[in-house]
C-alpha cells in the first residue's frame, strides 16, 4: 500500500505548464496526493494557443498505463486529451479491469467551438470511455457533442445534458456552465442521488489556461483521497475558484495565463 494517495493522469503534455499533465500533477501535489502521469500526446502550445500535436502510439500509451497500475496503488484516474480513436480504444482496454474511480474530461471542443478531435474519436469516447467513467466533466459544447443535442443555454439545460450523459452510460456527469456567462459560474452534477448545482462567483480574469484540466484532476484527487463524489466536486470547485482568484494577480506568458495551482500552498 502507498503511504500517500495516488492520482494517475492520462493526458497530453503542455510545455508551457498551465494545462494537461503538468496542471494535473501540480493539482495533485497541491491537494495532498502523489501525481503520476501517462502521456498521450505532445503538444506545441503556450498561453497563446496550440499550434501542433504529436500523438503517442496507442500501444505505447497502453504500456504506460499498465506499468503504472502494476506498480503504484492508484486511487483514482483522470483522463484528459487523447486525440485519436486508436488511443481512446487503447486507454479503454488498458483500464477495463481497473477497479478505481475514473474522471473523464472529454477534451473535444475548444472554447472557440472548433473540434479538437476527429468524429471517430468522439464516437469512441462516447461508446468506450463514457461507460467506464465514475464522472464525466464536459463543458457545454462537449456535452452537446456527446449527447447529440443543442448546447445548453441555461442551468436547466445543463441538468438535461447531465441526465442525458448518464443515459449514455456514465455513472455521473458534471456539466460545466462556464460558457453560459453571468455573475455566477454554475456547474450541474447528475448522479444516482439526483441533481446538484455547484455555484461560485465568476472570476474576472484572462488567466484561465488549464481550468478544465485543473477541475477534473482536482475531482480525481479528491476521489483518491477517499472523498465521496459530491464532496470531491465541491472541494474541486472551491480549489479552482481560489486558483483563478490568485492567478488573476500573476502574469505568466503573453496570452491567457494559467491559474495558480499552488495557491493553497502559498497560504
Amino acid at each position: 500500500m502507498s503511504d500517500v494517495p495516488v492520482m494517475l493522469s492520462i493526458a497530453g503534455s503542455d510545455p508551457s505548464g498551465g494545462a494537461g499533465i503538468q496542471a494535473d500533477l501540480k493539482t495533485a501535489t497541491a491537494l495532498g496526493a502523489y501525481g503520476a502521469a501517462v502521456v498521450t500526446a505532445l503538444t506545441v502550445q503556450n498561453t497563446r494557443g496550440v499550434t501542433g500535436i504529436q500523438s503517442v502510439p496507442p500501444d505505447f500509451v497502453a504500456d504506460q498505463i499498465r506499468s503504472v497500475l502494476d506498480d503504484l496503488d492508484v486511487g483514482a484516474v483522470k483522463i484528459g486529451m487523447l486525440g485519436t480513436a486508436d488511443v481512446v480504444v487503447a486507454v479503454s482496454v488498458a483500464l477495463a479491469d481497473a477497479d478505481v474511480p475514473i474522471v473523464l474530461d472529454p477534451v473535444m471542443v475548444a472554447t472557440s467551438g472548433d473540434r479538437l478531435v476527429p468524429s471517430d474519436a468522439v464516437d469512441a469516447i462516447r461508446t468506450m470511455l463514457v461507460p467506464l467513467a465514475t464522472v464525466v466533466t464536459p463543458n457545454v459544447p462537449e456535452a452537446a457533442v456527446l449527447v447529440g443535442a443543442d448546447p445548453a443555454k441555461d442551468v436547466d439545460g445543463l441538468a438535461e445534458a447531465a441526465y442525458a450523459l448518464r443515459e449514455v452510460g456514465a455513472a455521473a456527469a458534471l456539466v460545466k456552465g462556464g460558457h453560459l456567462g453571468g455573475d455566477l459560474s454554475v456547474d450541474v452534477l447528475a448522479d444516482a442521488d439526483g441533481v446538484r448545482s455547484f455555484e461560485a462567483a465568476r472570476v474576472s480574469t484572462p488567466n484561465t489556461h488549464g481550468t478544465g484540466c485543473t477541475l477534473s484532476s482536482a475531482i480525481a484527487t479528491g476521489l483518491a483521497l477517499g472523498l465521496p463524489l459530491r464532496e470531491a466536486v465541491a472541494d474541486a470547485k472551491a480549489y479552482l475558484t481560489g486558483a483563478l482568484l490568485s492567478g488573476a494577480e500573476h502574469s505568466v506568458g503573453h496570452g491567457n495565463g494559467p491559474v495558480d495551482h499552488l495557491w493553497r500552498m502559498h497560504q
